[in-house]
């Protein structure tokens, strides 16, 4: 099973990569194989490096705060 956590695009390359963050940690993704054009801004779903698809700011907030909850949880449940 993979999980994909939104990341969002932070900047946009000539060589159809993109920068993104994701909870903080920034890294450079390629853009082969999206058709749809990226913006500053845009939240992405990505898998071995790649883009796969664009995702709807609200859902990319939503599942970014669920993030933070379960990993508040665990290190909650890791103190006791």
């Amino acid at each position: 099973m993979c999980l994909s956590v939104p990341s969002k695009v932070v900047e946009i390359h000539d060589d159809a990569t993109v920068t993104v963050d994701t909870l903080g940690v920034k890294r450079r993704v390629s853009c082969h194989l999206i058709c749809d054009p990226l913006a500053l801004g845009d939240f992405v779903l990505i898998h071995i490096g790649f883009v796969m698809n664009k995702i709807d700011h609200n859902d990319a907030q939503e599942s970014l705060d669920l993030y933070q909850q379960i990993v508040a949880e665990m290190e909650l449940e890791s103190e006791q």
